[in-house]
């Protein structure tokens, strides 16, 4: 593959009006001849990460985590994707996708996050977002998704709900901007 959109935002276009990603920003971990995966990171659960600490019997009173959990996309809902500022610690199942920026699917994250030793900015998923091979390729050219390089401010420090629209500024365009019609010159 020569170009490679891994470490860009996917943010869905009008045209993907239903479901998951309807409004969406999506974080593109992995992208290559084989496919593409992502963590969207604008869909809050109803559910914090405290619940998901105390569930796994890791929690800390001392420390509270009042964060949401995401839906990171519906392909397997029931395992946890931490996506993480990379730092010097290192943990059991982690993948660099950037320079500063891991994917871990293992215990030992939520335990040192628990405790108030894991990474300095952190997202907590169930679930994550996948194409098969040639499919987001396919969605882009179809005028499903707008692609931007990823932006680690908007990532871990922008509030959700203003995830898309930060994005989009940095394009100088706003969502309202935006139509459900490809175009052809």
């Amino acid at each position: 593959m020569q170009h490679t959109l891994k470490d860009h935002f996917l943010i869905a276009l009008p045209a993907l009006q239903e479901g998951i990603f309807a409004h969406s920003i999506t974080y593109l971990c992995e992208h290559t001849d084989d496919g593409a995966m992502g963590i969207v990171i604008n869909r809050p659960l109803d559910l914090k990460v405290d619940e998901i600490l105390d569930h796994l019997e890791l929690m800390d009173q001392e420390h509270p985590h009042n964060e949401p959990v995401y839906a990171g996309g519906p392909v397997h809902p029931d395992r946890g994707f931490v996506l993480h500022h990379s730092g010097p610690a290192q943990w059991e199942s982690s993948v660099d996708i950037a320079r500063d920026v891991a994917l871990t699917t293992s215990m030992d994250i939520l335990d040192a996050i628990a405790h108030d030793r894991g990474p300095k900015r952190s997202l907590i998923a169930l679930g994550y977002a996948g194409w098969a091979p040639g499919q987001l390729e396919l969605e882009l050219q179809e005028n499903t998704w707008l692609v931007l390089p990823a932006d680690r401010h908007i990532l871990f420090e922008v509030p959700f709900g203003q995830r898309v629209d930060a994005a989009l500024a940095k394009l100088g365009i706003d969502y309202s901007q935006l139509v459900n019609q490809v175009g052809h010159a």
